[in-house]
């Protein structure tokens, strides 16, 4: 049954998540809205879409990692970082201004896309200040641990990287050299979004399929993170060099190494409840993306340069990837911090499959030619895939727990 009770905004002060999933489900929908209507209007030459005052890719894939995947990663980071140092919940006062911060510039942003460059600016720079609140909210718990806790570091590293990301934009935006803009991309994906999402993993899944799998073999190396850090770095360092046909020295040892943990995790064994099951299935993207990404390199040593691949391996890491394990584990804390059953439902199920069908039509779409209606139809599939889910979840997030319980 629904909970009969209205809507109440006020909620949003009742723990990290509710406001930073709320930024984030309305920024799934209101990024790729624009996105797709934006590749419509160069494909069908429509005249009444206003076009953006910055490169419209650039803008995409900028709101996409920062305004869009960062308020999800605060939300989780806010609530857990206490939890997995034993330290007590965060005040309102010190994750309300990462909410408002973020939001508020993301929606600027997303406002001045259509109408004015200088609210990109001014969005941005809000983007950046809540930002650094987080990072502020974050180090006074890590920092009352002394250190101590390896994911709590990796994360908190990734989160640095990420306000160096949203730095290079706004210097991009007032003036700097395009390459910081470009180059903002890039430590978005591998310095920022890559090393959150395997050290969420790396703690949580062996965690949660231990909790329900009888005989469960729990496996959570001690190296793992050194040595993801010690990988990922290399290829940020050749993307940031623009050196594609040496990426491969980096990739190949990701794709070996995200595969070796996805076998040693054991999915065969995570094949219910579904909650657990697309945990397990969307890792399966990350040595899929980076065999391509490898392979992609190779292609472009043999052929003495370009991106044989084209767009095919990063889309199959942020949509196949990043976007189903969006859906999984934002479903699984959504659930369980509302007091709903730890199940997948039909909206969640509905939303990971049909994003799997997106991740396959993007990935196609690269043979075909640029511009092409395929583009068009894989960024409006996402918008479908998502709208259900991301209309539940703010329904949740500004209504009270169904347990009663605070929250």
């Amino acid at each position: 049954m629904t909970d009969p009770r209205p809507l109440s905004p006020s909620l949003l002060a009742a723990a990290p998540h509710r406001g930073m999933f709320l930024a984030g489900a309305t920024a799934v929908l209101a990024t790729m809205t624009w996105w797709t209507l934006d590749l419509a209007a160069v494909r069908y030459a429509w005249g009444w879409m206003p076009r953006p005052d910055v490169p419209a890719g650039w803008a995409h894939a900028f709101f996409t990692q920062y305004g869009m995947l960062g308020p999800f990663i605060f939300g989780f980071l806010l609530t857990v970082f206490p939890r997995w140092m034993n330290q007590p919940a965060l005040a309102s006062r010190r994750f309300l201004p990462v909410f408002a911060g973020i939001f508020s510039g993301y929606l600027l942003a997303q406002v001045g896309l259509v109408w004015a460059r200088p609210l990109v600016v001014i969005g941005v720079a809000s983007m950046l200040a809540g930002w650094i609140a987080g990072l502020s909210a974050l180090f006074s718990v890590l920092r009352a641990d002394r250190y101590r806790n390896r994911s709590a570091v990796s994360c908190f590293a990734a989160l640095g990287f990420g306000a160096a990301g949203i730095a290079l934009f706004l210097a991009f935006l007032l003036g700097a050299p395009a390459y910081l803009g470009w180059a903002s991309l890039k430590v978005g994906t591998f310095g920022l979004l890559l090393p959150v999402y395997f050290t969420v993993a790396h703690r949580m899944v062996p965690f949660f399929t231990n909790v329900v799998v009888p005989g469960y073999r729990m496996v959570r190396p001690t190296w793992s993170l050194p040595v993801l850090w010690a990988l990922v770095l290399p290829h940020l360092a050749l993307e940031l060099l623009q050196e594609p046909r040496w990426r491969f020295v980096a990739d190949l040892p990701l794709a070996l190494f995200f595969g070796w943990h996805w076998l040693a995790w054991q999915p065969w064994k995570a094949r219910r409840p579904g909650l657990l099951a697309v945990l397990h299935l969307a890792l399966a993207w990350l040595p899929v993306a980076f065999a391509l990404f490898a392979a992609d390199s190779l292609l472009a040593l043999l052929s003495s340069g370009g991106s044989p691949l084209g767009r095919a391996p990063v889309h199959a890491l942020t949509v196949g990837f990043f976007g189903s394990m969006l859906v999984a584990m934002v479903t699984r804390v959504t659930h369980g911090h509302s007091g709903r059953p730890l199940a997948m439902g039909p909206v969640p199920w509905y939303t990971f499959l049909a994003l799997q069908a997106v991740v396959i039509a993007r990935l196609a779409a690269e043979a075909t030619p640029a511009g092409s209606a395929a583009y068009v139809f894989a960024a409006a599939g996402w918008v479908v895939a998502f709208l259900p889910w991301a209309a539940r979840a703010v329904w949740i997030y500004l209504t009270p727990r169904r347990d009663g319980q605070p929250g």
